[in-house]
This record gives C-alpha cells, structure tokens and sequence, in this order.
C-alpha cells in the first residue's frame, strides 16, 4: 500500500467517525495546587463537535485520493 492510499484511507475512516459520533469529550487539567501534604487539582472537561461538513469532506477527500492513478 502506497503512502496516498493510506492516508485516504485514514482520511475515510475519520469522516466515517466524524460522523458517526459529531463529538468527542476530553478532561483538562487547568489548575493544581500542592498545599502541604493536600493536593488540589481543578479538571475541566471540554466537548468538541465535528461539522456535518468536516466529516463528508473527509471522506470525499479520501475516495478522491484513491481514484487518482497510480504512476509507474
């Protein structure tokens, strides 16, 4: 498999997930604080959403890198 094949392949994967979920959730740690032997620790936790559009650019992006020819 050629490097072009398997980033379009990625590329489809990713819209497919982009799709299929439209978020994805992660914790932050944004602040921590040692006072003797307590330890404080702030976590915020962020949603991302993945545009309808991100997701089917993705895949078309993908399905265009496997129908260029190969070169030989």
């Amino acid at each position: 498999m050629t490097p072009l094949r398997a980033i379009a392949l990625v590329l489809i994967i990713a819209g497919i997930v982009g799709l299929a979920y439209g978020n994805f959730t992660y914790t932050k740690a944004t602040h921590e604080a040692k006072v003797g032997p307590f330890d404080f620790a702030v976590k915020e936790k962020k949603t991302v959403n993945v545009p309808l559009w991100a997701g089917i650019g993705a895949i078309v992006a993908g399905v265009v890198l496997f129908a260029i020819p190969k070169r030989s």
